[in-house]
């Protein structure tokens, strides 16, 4: 069968972008022909996919979004094919990656204003033709807590909500060279035994909270900060941080990398993930740290924090969100990080719990779709 993916942007780092890639995969290795729509592609396309990058333009954003939409539309691209499955938010698809939070939800913390400019209103109508009771839209959620929210605010029908257990690369699972790979990195970055690494990766640093990681590094007592050292990984701009950094009098102990694939040799080489989120629909890499043994400290609003609880494999932060909570348990994580069990603990979980088969499942439902509309 002949299925259309459509995603905005495609970067080799980002987590939704992994995902896209995943389900796609595993949709062709079932016999399906692929064909992704984008506005940019950036990295290398497989063999098996063909990418059409939609020549649009706009103002803003949103426009862009908008002439997107319409530029599929006005070539008739959903009767080319057999299903349109989204990972942003759009009208006519048959099938979305629920990815990104609830936008309804932060515009009604918001000011009227907002919700009725031109921004509000398009991202409140492109989730409002996904979500409604009325939509014939299947959604594929990633954490426990999205269809919930989702049905908060559009009363969505249960039947069309179809959560995924996490999509964790399966050779995550395998970390029986994890401390030749330790000690390896270290040397490689001059670590000495008595020094902790602090760990953080993500594109998108204002929104990982990379800003309230620094001030919590800046909190840490001089004695802890002079062993201390924190690498942030990911494919933003760190110009704005590194000022942040220098004005904290810590830009000595930080280090920025721009997103790269071997990620898994730091989250070996590093003592604790810090991921004090503003939000997050999921947090792909908070499972890869569990499955690599790192502890790991996050804010309650990742929707996989929940995993680092129940494994027992580092500490979570609740809401609302305290400077000073997070400076403190950075505090004492690192104290007492030789003492506990968090990092066997993660080690134990990920053998023990299906932390990888989301690829199989979304292609499952997307077959249940392909079937019923066949019928």
């Amino acid at each position: 069968m002949k299925l259309a993916f459509c995603l905005y942007k495609y970067f080799s780092f980002g987590g939704l972008q992994r995902d896209f890639l995943a389900v796609a995969s595993e949709c062709h290795r079932r016999g399906h022909q692929i064909t992704a729509y984008v506005l940019e592609w950036q990295g290398e396309v497989p063999e098996w996919l063909e990418v059409v990058t939609v020549p649009v333009k706009g103002w803003a954003s949103y426009r862009r979004y908008q002439n997107f939409t319409q530029w599929l539309r006005d070539r008739q691209v959903a009767d080319q094919f057999d299903l349109m499955i989204g990972f942003n938010k759009m009208p006519d698809l048959d099938v979305y990656f629920a990815a990104d939070p609830c936008f309804k939800e932060k515009a009604l913390e918001r000011s009227a204003w907002y919700q009725n400019s031109g921004r509000g209103k398009h991202f409140l109508h492109y989730e409002d033709v996904i979500f409604a009771p009325h939509s014939k839209t299947e959604i594929l959620t990633i954490a426990r807590n999205q269809g919930n929210i989702f049905q908060k605010y559009y009363a969505t029908p249960e039947p069309r909500i179809h959560l995924l257990p996490p999509g964790i690369d399966p050779a995550y699972k395998d970390a029986s060279e994890r401390e030749i790979q330790r000690r390896a990195f270290r040397q490689e970055f001059q670590l000495s035994d008595d020094e902790t690494l602090l760990l953080m990766v993500g594109s998108g640093f204002k929104t990982k909270g990379l800003d309230r990681a620094l001030l919590a590094l800046a909190s840490l007592p001089q004695a802890q900060l002079l062993k201390t050292r924190f690498f942030i990984v990911g494919q933003d701009t760190p110009s704005r941080f590194k000022r942040q950094a220098k004005k904290l009098g810590v830009l000595d102990r930080v280090r920025f990398f721009a997103g790269r694939s071997d990620v898994r040799r730091f989250m070996f080489g590093a003592d604790l993930m810090l991921h004090p989120a503003y939000y997050e629909s999921a947090g792909k890499v908070l499972i890869e740290s569990l499955c690599s043994g790192l502890p790991v400290l996050v804010t309650d609003v990742c929707g996989y924090a929940h995993y680092i609880h129940d494994a027992g494999a580092g500490q979570v932060l609740a809401s609302p969100f305290s400077q000073d909570t997070l400076n403190q348990l950075l505090a004492s994580m690192l104290l007492e990080l030789p003492q506990q069990s968090w990092s066997e603990n993660g080690l134990a979980f990920a053998q023990n719990h299906d932390l990888y088969s989301q690829p199989q499942y979304a292609a499952d439902v997307i077959d249940q779709v392909l079937s019923r509309e066949r019928s």
